[in-house]
């Protein structure tokens, strides 16, 4: 608790930022999230300004992408905490609506123009001058959406309605069949590459050589607009964005009689109606993956087409498109600010002891204590060190690790309590003579099953009648996938010299040890999701009858953290959400569940879960624990 003595230190904290290790970058940006205050934050502000700009260098690319999304979060939590700044960072992010961080920025974006009216002129203003240099459909959509809502003066409303119509140019999105061929011909120039020609010449002196000569054709400029082409290429969700943006500019401007004449509106209506047409007009024409949303689309536009021309319908309609939707964005802002403020009130613990309390090193106690005198406080310095704060519950967790290796009517019975920390693992093997006679050169042999690597094997020894003894193994494991350590104990009679040999049961490593909740925003998912390239595909087959109880019973099984937020009390048939955990070894583990409850089936569930990874083992891993904790669900558990 020295968190102003930390405040006085935080740009000295914050040069760490140069680290090239992304997770060094993560952990700092946290630290300075959590002891932001006003005082500091402007400066905090200007270094990660500075950094954002520094990650279009060469130098700093090398962090890639993940780090400026990092930069731009951190950022935009200042911005909410801290109104002041808020002005001072919102430009300069705009500048990245172009790059691979732009979902990000412009959904900061979003946030600051609904929660500070007085900053949104400017932020207009400088969202249609980057209208044109936006590449990605999704960040369009975003644009589009708050140009929509927020354009509510006569000057910016006008400005934004001849932008937004200089950008999809001609109403026809349908490619005519010369410019088809042209461009099927220049996708296939592109994708041959430079032509090698090699002839064979007469040099000055007579001698002969050989001469190699590329080729490469002149690549045509492109210089249809961003908006433009994206509809051109079938996207038919954004084409249903754009006609919901223009009608609700021609339904604004129709209320300013005064500085918009009659003339002009039905001029922007008249423009309007003929690029809606074009663009149900190209969902019917153009085959893409969108093409089971092509009703859903033609359905909205036309009701657009409606608002414009029906007054019945306008009166109906212009309420709800011009107030609902930022209504609706308002209340998610707040419901989203309650939730941080309660996570924020949880997270704070009273520390159980103080950074500058006392340590006992118990190897450098007095003679007496070491002699044989018991000090009282040996067992509560250990409890304070391993997190245990009662001893029931420290010895519930290590029974919970013991496993049986061999029978009770073994010669020989074997036991081991397994320690798993992090990269290691460590087995104490508690061996009981039970027979009469004296075992020699009882060894324990193990072999292991998985990514893992016996460091340290059993000693052998000599055990008496009836005796004990305790053995140590240890295992260091280097990747997140379960395991299996299997073995045999091999022993002689002293009495017979006779050879014999015990087979040991299975230790079953449970990838449950290695896997930690963890949080991500909802980019860096999708990212990740389409990055990573092993996928295990789960069927659902599951006595649980409840959406939410079911939801909830895998992230408990799994010890994975729910990145989907939901509500118990709304009722539904159908829930899909996303599931994320990282392993001890930095390992990312992504699963997605979509389960639907279906009438037909008796109210049984049905659906799958999908999980994503980087390596095979964690992917597969994962797959038989959700196989097995769904299947093994007893109602009361």
């Amino acid at each position: 608790n020295h968190t102003k003595i930390l405040q006085e230190l935080l740009m000295d904290i914050l040069r760490a930022l140069s680290s090239p290790n992304p997770d060094i970058c993560k952990k700092v940006l946290d630290v300075a999230m959590d002891i932001v205050n006003v005082r500091n934050v402007s400066e905090v502000v200007s270094a990660l300004k500075r950094e954002v700009t520094k990650t279009e260098e060469d130098a700093v690319e090398a962090k890639g992408a993940y780090y400026r999304s990092m930069l731009i979060r951190a950022i935009h939590g200042c911005a909410a905490r801290f109104p002041q700044v808020a002005e001072s960072v919102v430009h300069v992010l705009m500048d990245f609506l172009a790059t691979d961080s732009g979902m990000q920025v412009i959904i900061f974006v979003r946030a600051i123009i609904e929660q500070y009216p007085p900053l949104r002129a400017s932020v207009l203003s400088k969202l249609l001058h980057n209208l044109e240099d936006i590449k990605n459909n999704g960040v369009m959509c975003v644009c589009l959406w708050i140009l929509g809502e927020y354009c509510e003066t006569a000057e910016v409303l006008g400005e934004a309605f001849d932008d937004i119509n200089t950008q999809l140019g001609e109403a026809s999105f349908v490619l005519k069949n010369d410019e088809k061929q042209a461009q099927e011909k220049a996708a296939a120039e592109a994708a041959a590459g430079p032509k090698m020609v090699t002839k064979n010449v007469v040099l000055s002196d007579g001698t002969y050589a050989t001469q190699t000569v590329y080729s490469e054709t002149k690549k045509q400029e492109d210089n249809t607009p961003g908006l433009r082409k994206m509809l051109v290429e079938g996207d038919v969700f954004l084409g249903s964005v754009v006609s919901s943006t223009l009608t609700k500019l021609c339904l604004r401007a129709s209320d300013m009689p005064g500085d918009f004449s009659p003339v002009r509106s039905k001029d922007m209506a008249m423009k309007a109606l003929l690029v809606m047409c074009a663009i149900v007009k190209m969902a019917e024409v153009t085959v893409t993956a969108q093409r089971s949303s092509h009703a859903d689309c033609s359905e909205r536009i036309t009701l657009c087409c409606r608002a414009l021309l029906d007054p019945k319908a306008n009166a109906l309609l212009k309420p709800i498109m011009l107030g609902k939707g930022k209504a609706a964005f308002g209340s998610f802002l707040k419901s989203l600010k309650d939730k941080e403020s309660k996570d924020t009130k949880k997270g704070v613990v009273a520390p159980s002891v103080q950074a500058d309390d006392l340590i006992h090193f118990r190897q450098l106690r007095s003679s007496a204590v070491a002699s044989g005198e018991l000090d009282l406080d040996d067992g509560h310095d250990l409890a304070r060190a391993t997190g245990y704060e009662d001893g029931g519950s420290l010895l519930s967790s290590e029974l919970s690790h013991v496993y049986q290796l061999s029978g009770f009517a073994d010669p020989v019975y074997a036991e081991a309590f397994v320690t798993v920390r992090d990269y290691d693992i460590s087995l104490e093997i508690l061996v009981i003579n039970r027979t009469p006679n004296t075992l020699s050169n009882l060894n324990v042999e193990l072999s292991t099953m998985g990514d893992m690597k016996i460091v340290e094997r059993p000693q052998s020894q000599n055990i008496g009648p009836l005796d004990q003894s305790t053995m140590r193994a240890s295992i260091k494991v280097s990747s997140t996938e379960t395991g299996h350590i299997f073995g045999t104990i091999v022993y002689e009679d002293a009495a017979t010299k006779e050879k014999f040999y015990i087979n040991l049961n299975d230790i079953h490593m449970d990838i449950m040890d290695y896997i930690r909740p963890a949080t991500c925003t909802d980019e860096v998912f999708r990212s990740m999701w389409a990055e990573f390239e092993w996928e295990n595909k789960v069927a659902i087959t599951t006595s649980i009858t409840g959406l939410s109880e079911f939801l909830d019973h895998i992230v408990k099984s799994t010890n994975m953290s729910c990145l989907t937020p939901f509500d118990d009390s709304q009722k539904g048939s159908f829930l899909a959400a996303n599931l994320y955990a990282r392993s001890v070894f930095g390992e990312d583990a992504l699963v997605n569940v979509s389960v639907e409850k279906k009438d037909d089936n008796d109210g049984e569930l049905a659906g799958y879960i999908r999980i994503r990874s980087k390596t095979q083992g964690i992917a597969l891993s994962l797959g038989d624990r959700i196989t097995t904790v769904q299947r093994g669900f007893r109602p009361g558990q």
